[in-house]
């Protein structure tokens, strides 16, 4: 059956001619061309293990609504929709039958649609030049169609449902369209709801909280059923959304910033507040230990972090989640999440210019069978491709260059993907700060609304399950960056011309944040029917928490905006004066004359009751590392374990997602993701230089390891924090000047033992940053990541994802000449290890690939890893390391392995000096081998690889005399790695096997 589609009109263009047709342009490519689309479904029917037989054509398209002849259509098609060199199109009215493609064997016809009220932004462009190019056209709709061959029943309803549509966003129409229009949505009639809750029950408050996918607590539910009593009437429909998106998970943050019981076994706390007495804790005593030095500017008080740069600008930084909607719909989720912290920078001060971003997503691994996957889930393949296409098109097509990242994959991400995605912001010392006055008017700029994304920050506090993506469809939104991008330009010149007073993004919430927010020491009125609309049909309600994308909000003195409106007309961005800011303390919302809602700021950002989770963590103790796969008698084949490491997913080369990525675009690259003498080794970190006539540059990086979470939360914060920050210091920043941001996604904290293990998380990170001096400055948490489904035995199971921190680092390089890379240089020259290394193999990746459990987790050793980084970063200074790698994931041997590959050179090492701890017992046979296990494959923290000249040598070695620092090799010419010890020679591989392996398992096409 054929449905109405929901045109991206606006409202404006409602009113057609009655002599309107609806034309259908096919577009396909030209003889000899690949057929990408086709291409790519059929990967993606080939992870459902559908018929290596299938055929399948495939074509985009266009359903245009105007008034049109035949001649106008096919100047649309060849001017503006089609690229004639590598493809052709066919224009039929909508039914014609000339469109379907002649072949010898019948194909099943399937056409995929967006669903009504989704947005459609290649649409909402061409409807846009068609129109600016004189066409009368009133609407647009884009399309994908597919001619399938012979399929059974099933195997073809499994082919629309998990490969050609996604139900969350799309919709399928199985045979040839049967339209007369595209629906434009029908005119709302105004109706004001009163939700009759002051008479509720328990059971009722909890009932109506779950159908409105409210995610508030039976205790919130009460204390907004209490206050209403006290004011002696009922709420609305728009006063009960309006708590539920301000008390959110997302927007309030209630887990970690409540009140907390937790006990560990030796200590037992309460915390008040987990946040401030643990993060924003550290943070205020580096603060005052800096005194007169303090270089924060900003901290946890606007929308990013803000920083000192030089004397003339301040840099903002801020790393954002956008899981939830990512699990639904891949490329819209990653689309928005990249936009929306995009806007978080913009929205900082009054306005940073974004100048680099940075993504790093958690996985299922792709190769996962179909059978293995839980109900309701998509496929980790599509997932990671739809997520990585979503960063890719926003970031590029707005001219910021992704320039760092990464991507760890585990089995427990089948459910709940993550996907983090980070902003630099570049922002005049003198705006800064923002403060929205009394009278102020409130415009909105950008983007027009529409039903994206509804619920979308209260949906972020559930947790996923097999019917998500039919419940929780509204949640998603999608984005339009070319949008984005001329909202971004108007905005950095009304800034420059001190046209308003402040400003902020619309994200989670939607205005009800947004408004909120901003208005809180203030007040404001809201006047909901003059918001700029997508179609007709949306209540007042729908467009006070609409989370549709690219919108801002701004304070704008009203003797300012007739300068203002006329700067966003110039550049075609529209700006609508949505209400004012009223010194009432209140937030009135109005629809026309009637006021639909009314509520005091202070019990809106004030109100939420504190409730009191218990948190525990029972240590584990210390186990033997014990190695499954290795049999009794074993004798490890260290050549063997190298190239497994190098090949497994989360060692190897990312290169497939990286080339995607514009990193040069702003001109500000100074080193890139990829560096050595082909531009494929693994850097540590991006440096870019912001400001183009100054050697001064930024470093970009991040830290991560959720396997030494399971062993222990504590130091698998604290090792984060230290890879994060010598990732930093490997390329040449300050480690002075260094801050980090900290993304916290854990399951469900509602249990005592997870919350337990966040808890002990924070505390690390507290205790590490003071001892480090390096301060937190943002961050952004994530709970309940868990996906629960029912069994084919009728049981009830939850995947929760492993504790997972993301540690961002946003360190300062004083000058880019002096940056080093981590690919090897030239032969003979000399190779030190600085660092100590011991006996931690706990959660390291020779575990890993060996299946092995227990063991002891790496730790960190506050003074000497400050000792090292600022031993290490003096020597980069001062020009005595010609190449500089940290020691992470794989140890030693996969770092030498990838600075030899990326340096085209080989490197032949003893490992001899290198004093280890071999206090760890194998349940294995080769005990005796434990020191050339540790020295090869350890993790430990805290180290590096640098290559220094021989003339170097005596400078180097007296630069580095108050840290562990040993010379174990040379540079060598030959491509070949040889490392060996007193026991003989450990590995003896070409260095074109090693890179053969790391670049093998995501070598995708």
């Amino acid at each position: 059956m054929t449905h109405g589609i929901l045109s991206s009109a606006t409202r404006d263009s409602a009113n057609l001619p009655a002599t309107t047709t609806l034309w259908q342009i096919d577009i396909r490519p030209v003889a000899g061309q690949p057929d990408r689309i086709a291409e790519k479904m059929l990967a993606g029917a080939c992870d459902w293990q559908l018929p290596t037989s299938l055929r399948l054509i495939a074509s985009r398209g266009f359903l245009i609504q105007g008034t049109l002849d035949l001649a106008a259509v096919k100047q649309i098609s060849r001017g503006l929709l089609v690229e004639p060199v590598v493809e052709q199109s066919q224009v039929a009215r909508i039914g014609d039958e000339s469109l379907a493609v002649p072949l010898a064997l019948h194909h099943n016809l399937v056409y995929v649609l967006p669903l009504p009220g989704v947005t459609d932004p290649e649409a909402e462009s061409a409807l846009l030049a068609m129109q600016n190019l004189g066409y009368d056209v009133g609407a647009v709709r884009t399309y994908r169609k597919y001619w399938v061959s012979p399929l059974p029943d099933q195997q073809l309803e499994l082919l629309c449902s998990k490969v050609l549509c996604n139900n969350s966003i799309e919709m399928i129409v199985r045979g040839p369209l049967e339209l007369n229009e595209l629906q434009l949505g029908r005119p709302y009639e105004f109706q004001r709801t009163v939700i009759p809750l002051c008479e509720f029950s328990d059971e009722q408050l909890v009932e109506i909280s779950r159908q409105r996918q409210l995610s508030l607590s039976l205790i919130e539910m009460q204390t907004i059923r209490e206050h209403f009593r006290a004011l002696d009437r009922e709420p609305t429909d728009i006063e009960l959304e309006t708590l539920a998106q301000t008390w959110s998970e997302h927007c309030s943050h209630k887990t970690l910033a409540g009140r907390i019981a937790y006990r560990d076994g030796q200590t037992e706390r309460t915390f008040d507040n987990l946040l401030k007495e643990t993060i924003f804790a550290a943070t205020l005593q580096i603060r005052q230990d800096l005194g007169a030095g303090d270089w924060c500017v900003s901290v946890f008080a606007d929308n990013a972090g803000i920083v000192r740069f030089d004397d003339i600008f301040n840099v903002a930084f801020k790393v954002e989640t956008h899981n939830r909607p990512s699990a639904l719909e891949p490329y819209g989720g990653a689309n928005t999440g990249i936009g929306g912290v995009i806007r978080d920078t913009l929205g900082t001060g009054m306005g940073a210019k974004p100048i680099c971003s940075t993504t790093v997503f958690c996985f299922a691994p792709p190769t996962t069978p179909h059978d293995q996957l839980p109900p309701g889930v998509m496929h980790p393949h599509m997932i990671m491709q739809g997520v990585v296409a979503g960063v890719r098109d926003y970031g590029n097509r707005m001219g910021i260059p992704t320039v760092n990242g990464a991507v760890y994959f585990d089995p427990r991400y089948v459910g709940n993907p993550l996907v983090f995605c980070g902003n630099v912001g570049l922002v005049p010392r003198d705006k800064s700060f923002k403060e929205p006055q009394p009278h102020d008017l409130i415009v909105s700029i950008g983007g027009k609304t529409g039903r994206d994304g509804i619920h979308g920050a209260t949906f972020s506090s559930a947790e996923l399950t097999e019917d998500s993506d039919i419940m929780s469809g509204g949640a998603v939104q999608i984005g339009n960056a070319i949008t984005e991008k001329m909202l971004m330009d108007v905005m950095l010149q009304a800034r420059d011309l001190n046209l308003y007073t402040a400003v902020t993004d619309c994200g989670a919430g939607g205005y009800s944040s947004a408004v909120g927010e901003m208005g809180e020491k203030i007040g404001a009125e809201v006047w909901l029917d003059r918001v700029p609309l997508k179609y007709q049909g949306l209540s007042y309600t729908e467009i006070w928490i609409s989370e549709a994308q690219e919108r801002m909000v701004f304070s704008v003195p009203e003797s300012n905006w007739e300068i203002f409106r006329d700067l966003c007309q110039a550049e075609s961005v529209v700006a609508t004066v949505i209400g004012q800011f009223k010194p009432t303390g209140q937030l009135e919302l109005k629809y026309g004359n009637e006021s639909v809602g009314k509520l005091s700021m202070k019990f809106m950002h004030d109100g939420r009751p504190r409730v009191i989770r218990a948190a525990e963590f029972v240590p584990q103790p210390m186990t033997k590392l014990s190695v499954n796969s290795l049999g009794s008698n074993s004798t490890p084949d260290w050549n063997h374990d190298l190239l497994k490491i190098l090949g497994s997913l989360n060692v190897a080369s990312k290169h497939w997602i990286i080339r995607q990525y514009d990193h040069e675009v702003q001109g500000g690259s100074v080193l890139k993701p990829l560096v050595g003498i082909d531009n494929d080794g693994p850097g540590d970190a991006a440096v870019v230089r912001p400001v183009l006539n100054s050697r001064r540059g930024l470093a970009i990086s991040c830290g991560m390891n959720p396997y030494f979470g399971d062993l222990d939360p504590y130091h698998m914060a604290t090792s984060s924090i230290d890879e994060a920050i010598r990732n930093c210091v490997a390329v040449g920043a300050d480690p002075q000047r260094i801050a980090i941001l900290d993304n916290f996604c854990w399951g469900h904290t509602d249990r005592p033992s997870t919350l337990g293990s966040l808890v002990r998380a924070a505390i690390a990170c507290h205790d590490l940053a003071i001892e480090l001096q390096t301060p937190f400055i943002s961050g952004k948490d994530s709970l309940h990541n868990e996906f629960s489904y029912t069994d084919a035995n009728g049981n009830r199971q939850s995947i929760s994802i492993p504790a997972t921190l993301l540690i961002s680092a946003l360190g300062q390089v004083p000058d880019v000449r002096n940056c080093v890379s981590m690919d090897f240089k030239t032969a003979g020259n000399l190779i030190y290890q600085v660092g100590r290394t011991k006996a931690e193999l706990g959660g390291s990746h020779w575990s890993i690939v060996n299946q092995g459990t227990g063991g002891q987790v790496p730790t960190v050793d506050a003074k000497s890893a400050k000792q090292i980084f600022t031993a290490v970063h003096f020597a980069i200074n001062a020009g005595l390391i010609r190449s500089c790698h940290d020691l992470s994931e794989g140890g030693l041997a996969v770092a030498v392995a990838e600075m030899a590959f990326a340096g085209g050179l080989g490197a032949t090492l003893n490992l001899d000096p290198i004093p280890t701890c071999a206090n760890q017992v194998l349940v294995n046979s080769f005990e005796t081998e434990m020191p050339s296990l540790v020295s090869l494959f350890a993790e430990s923290n805290s180290r590096f690889l640098v290559e220094v000249t021989p003339a170097n040598q005596l400078e180097f070695e007296t630069a580095m005399q108050s840290v562990a620092c040993y010379l174990i090799g040379a540079v060598a010419p030959d491509s070949q790695l040889r490392i060996s010890d007193k026991t003989g020679i450990l590995v003896d591989l070409p260095v074109t096997d090693l890179k053969a392996a790391w670049k093998s398992p995501l070598d995708w096409k």
